[in-house]
């Protein structure tokens, strides 16, 4: 799929209906599916069909969608179901019995929807219902063993692989996994290392050396998919930077200035990262908060306030409602400074290290942070991350405007990791940094790269504290 970072992971979709509106006369509806993708905006494609199947209102299809599965897009799709009444491959021609449309993060998110069939004018197609079922493609078992080896023949030095190229094959075996399975650390199973070349020039050769497998188990590696399909919620948390520096909101020079069709970088900066986000949160109820303001009534600067400003609920419905109560927050506020990110980071922490408490792989929580300027308080900003690596919790931050943003690379530690001043070393790279210049203004461009790492985070944890997903019953799988 164009535009896509990482490779996908396949899923395959299973369809059946119930309740199909009878629209033939003389027998039952003959039903079939399309489906249709859209991943552009507006053009949707069809991607296949299921089988018709004959005088059936209750349909159970056996032909199976298999799509390839990317987090950080909004992959949307329609069901459209037909009564066939001809042989033609148009389906204009055909009786209309409903569609339903969702994303594919919503399916596999919930591992299963029933949603009602609509018509056209999106009245319910009677008492019709589709269901969708997701399963993902892959076989995620990997054999762990532990080896040794006794007699092998002496060689050269051993120079790295990836520079050098100078290997010299001492042996080779073949041999299966069952064998592999039978060894134990008082009785490890033996294979004979054989040589090739010097099996065929030298008389008498019996080997190269002897591999003996102490332990071999077969476990189950589970991917981003068993975690989400298996109740893994995604939690999603919203700063937005309030600081002096973005310029007066009223002035159309300022990055809080809202236009006439409703857009600021900071307001595409949240639908963007929030369109795929909130298809892994069940009650779509996002905290939203706002840092380096004036706020009423005492006029404080607060680094940590509430855009609702109702601290006992700072959580707002759906991405819609983050955006109404960011626009009715501006005008209340006083723009000031600086700009601090330990607090947001420490606040979130908090429930990511409470989630952790309950030693399951329920809840991750993801903080997206949409800043103007560089950080002032970057030694706490740098505990406060080495801190939250150690927790199911994942920082994107979103740089707007023209601003000198090299100081932030530092926090996003792709090449080693993050360390604080007091010599702490992060777990693990949990932050994402990229400037919203970048992508002039292409949504689907900026979700893409801020959130392709993001389930290889989520997995990553889990497996380092060895939780599985929370709704599977064994660690591993038959060996």
């Amino acid at each position: 799929m164009p535009g896509a970072t990482h490779l996908a992971t396949k899923v395959e979709l299973t369809i059946s209906c119930e309740n199909l509106m009878d629209m033939d006369v003389f027998s039952k509806s003959d039903p079939l599916c399309a489906l249709y993708i859209n991943t552009s905006g507006s053009q949707w494609y069809e991607f296949g069909r299921t089988e018709m199947i004959l005088n059936c209102l209750n349909p159970k299809f056996a032909k199976k969608f298999v799509l390839e599965y990317y987090f950080e897009m909004v992959q949307k799709l329609k069901f459209s179901v037909y009564d066939i009444d001809n042989n033609t491959y148009d389906l204009g021609d055909d009786d209309f019995l409903g569609e339903m449309e969702c994303t594919l993060g919503q399916i596999v998110s919930s591992r299963q929807i029933t949603r009602p069939l609509l018509l056209k004018n999106n009245r319910h197609a009677g008492r019709g219902t589709i269901t969708v079922s997701a399963e993902e493609i892959t076989d995620n078992r990997v054999a762990c063993f532990e080896v040794s080896a006794r007699r092998l023949d002496k060689k050269i030095d051993c120079y790295d692989y990836r520079y050098s190229g100078s290997h010299d094959l001492i042996g080779s075996l073949r041999t299966s996994l069952s064998d592999m399975q039978q060894g134990t650390h008082i009785s490890p199973v033996e294979f004979e290392c054989i040589n090739p070349k010097k099996l065929a020039r030298k008389r008498g050769y019996k080997n190269s050396g002897v591999i003996c497998i102490r332990h071999c188990q077969v476990l189950t590696e589970y991917t981003f998919l068993d975690y989400i399909m298996g109740g893994c919620q995604l939690n999603f948390t919203i700063a937005i930077d309030f600081t002096g520096s973005n310029g007066d909101p009223s002035s159309p020079r300022s990055l809080h200035y809202i236009n006439p069709d409703g857009y600021n970088e900071y307001l595409a900066a949240i639908w963007a990262v929030g369109a795929v986000i909130q298809d892994y949160d069940s009650n779509k109820m996002f905290p939203a908060f706002g840092f380096g303001a004036q706020i009423p009534p005492t006029w404080q600067v607060s680094h940590e306030f509430p855009i609702n400003f109702n601290p006992s609920n700072p959580f707002c419905a759906g991405i819609e409602g983050v955006v109404a109560a960011y626009q009715k927050c501006l005008p209340e506020v006083k723009l000031y400074g600086p700009t601090n990110f330990a607090p947001i980071i420490n606040h979130a922490a908090h429930f990511a290290r409470q989630a952790l408490r309950q030693n399951t792989a329920s809840q991750y929580y993801v903080l997206l942070m949409i800043t103007d300027g560089v950080i002032t308080d970057m030694d706490q900003t740098a505990a406060a991350i080495v801190e939250a690596s150690r927790l199911p919790m994942s920082i994107i931050i979103v740089g707007v405007g023209n601003a000198d943003f090299s100081a932030m690379e530092f926090l996003d530690s792709d090449d080693k990791l993050l360390r604080s001043p007091w010599g702490d070393v992060a777990a693990r790279d949990i932050v994402q940094f990229v400037p919203f210049r970048t992508f002039q203004g292409n949504r689907m461009a900026l979700a893409q790269s801020v959130l392709a790492e993001l389930p290889d985070q989520v997995v990553s944890f889990f497996n380092s504290y060895n939780l599985k997903p929370p709704n599977k019953s064994s660690q591993f799988s038959p060996s």
